[in-house]
């Protein structure tokens, strides 16, 4: 072993990978920009599609958890107001 030599890593070794994100990370936005430019009349034309497409969307992934329909197995109380619940049977 020549002196001054270590088993560790030198810093450059380590900083590598994070090197190589800045640069994609750099080379992403560069890329970005330029796409926008050139294409951004195609962009703006699809927008209405886009916003009519959010709506059924946004229904579907917004009433998951409301549980309509098809769920016999659930219990038929679990929507009332627990506080209004005493534990003791009512007249109907």
């Amino acid at each position: 072993m020549i002196l001054g030599e270590t088993d560790m890593p030198h810093d450059d070794d380590r900083n590598a990978p994070h090197r190589a994100n800045i640069i994609l990370i750099g080379f992403l936005i560069v890329a970005g920009f330029y796409l926008l430019a050139e294409h951004r009349a195609h962009l703006f034309g699809v927008l209405p599609f886009l916003l009519l497409l959010s709506c059924p969307l946004m229904h579907l992934f917004m009433h998951h958890g409301h549980r309509h329909g098809g769920d016999d197995s659930s219990d038929a109380g679990t929507d009332a107001d627990p506080s209004s619940q005493s534990g003791r049977r009512t007249r109907p």
